[in-house]
């Protein structure tokens, strides 16, 4: 039998879920202050593997699992959480072998993260200080609901780059990996010059 892959353990996580404990997942979802926020009618009405999809796509397959627990735990699905904790250990978001994943599913997170340190906090105070490609990073960020519209309005009124960068780092880019991973990859496509050098 193949190993399980973080998908597919979140979606037995969920199946496992009795209706009103899911239902409560699914309030308790809605109900994250953190960015990126998941809309209703991305939810309502959902199957449960339809859920887990939101999920995957909202915080990225790694991303969403700490989203998961926590909600577990917010609920007071403890039992299911620890279960789901387990099951998930030493897994990556590749699925099953290595080389099934291809190139979107597995490589972002491997090069961001260097000594437990996120690439976009260990560079930071380079990072503000050159990025000067900003706006399609912003709209980028805008597409993915890592920022909501009147953030983006709010940030790119800023006059100039550094800070719209630190005004990032100090809301959006302190929600989750998952926010970071997706900032990294928009820098490594629109500043990628700086990106290669702050990696030497």
């Amino acid at each position: 039998m193949p190993p399980k892959t973080i998908k597919k353990a979140l979606a037995d996580a969920l199946e496992d879920l009795r209706q009103q404990d899911f239902d409560k997942f699914c309030h308790q979802l809605l109900d994250r202050r953190e960015e990126p926020r998941v809309r209703r009618n991305r939810v309502e009405g959902r199957t449960r593997y339809e859920v887990v999809d939101v999920l995957v796509s909202t915080f990225t397959e790694s991303g969403c699992l700490a989203v998961v627990v926590e909600l577990l735990k917010e609920i007071d699905c403890n039992e299911d959480a620890d279960r789901l904790v387990k099951e998930t250990s030493g897994l990556s978001s590749k699925s099953g072998s290595s080389d099934t994943a291809g190139p979107s599913a597995g490589a972002p997170g491997a090069n961001t993260m260097a000594d437990d340190e996120h690439f976009v906090d260990k560079h930071r105070v380079q990072l503000i200080k050159r990025v000067s490609n900003i706006a399609p990073i912003l709209d980028g960020l805008l597409d993915k609901k890592i920022i909501d519209q009147g953030r983006y309005d709010e940030i790119r009124a800023l006059p100039v780059s550094g800070a719209k960068m630190r005004e990032l780092y100090c809301t959006c880019l302190k929600a989750s990996t998952a926010c970071k991973d997706i900032f990294y990859k928009l820098l490594e496509e629109n500043e990628p010059y700086l990106i290669a050098d702050l990696k030497k």
